[in-house]
C-alpha cells in the first residue's frame, strides 16, 4: 500500500505559479513510477508530467511543456510540481498518482496508476 496526500494548490492569476507537493508514505519502493494528473469536471483525467523513479526520466503532455517541472525528493519521498505562467486552462483537481507497473507501457493511461491522492485544486484566473 501507498498513500499519497497533496498539497500546495489554490488560486492565482494567469501568468502565476503555484508548486504542489505529494507526500508518499507506506511501501514506495514499489511506486516505479509517479506522475501528476489533473481532471475538470465532465472531461477525463489526464496526464501532466511523469517521473520513473529510479532512473529520473520524466515525460511531459505537450499542453505544459516548457511551463511545468516534475521533481522528486527520494530521500523525503516526495514529489513536486512546480507549476509556472498557469493559464486558465490549467484550472483542475490535481492527482498525484503511484504506479507499481515496471513496463512503459501505457503511461498515461490513469487506470495504469494503483494509487491516487485526494486532489488538490488550482485555480487559475484570467
Amino acid at each position: 500500500q501507498v498513500r499519497l496526500v497533496e498539497s500546495g494548490g489554490g488560486s492565482v492569476q494567469a501568468g502565476g505559479s503555484l508548486r504542489l507537493s505529494c507526500a508518499a508514505s507506506g511501501d514506495t519502493n514499489s511506486a516505479y513510477f509517479m506522475g501528476w494528473f489533473r481532471q475538470v469536471p465532465g472531461k477525463e483525467r489526464e496526464g501532466v508530467a511523469l517521473i520513473h523513479r529510479s532512473t529520473g526520466i520524466i515525460r511531459y503532455a505537450d499542453s505544459v511543456k516548457g511551463r511545468f517541472t516534475i521533481s522528486q525528493d527520494s530521500a523525503e519521498n516526495t514529489l513536486y510540481l512546480q507549476m509556472n505562467v498557469l493559464k486558465p486552462d490549467d484550472t483542475a483537481v490535481y492527482y498525484c498518482a503511484a504506479r507499481q507497473t515496471t513496463h512503459w507501457y501505457s503511461l498515461w493511461d490513469p487506470n495504469t496508476y494503483t494509487y491516487w491522492g485526494q486532489g488538490t485544486q488550482v485555480t487559475v484566473s484570467s
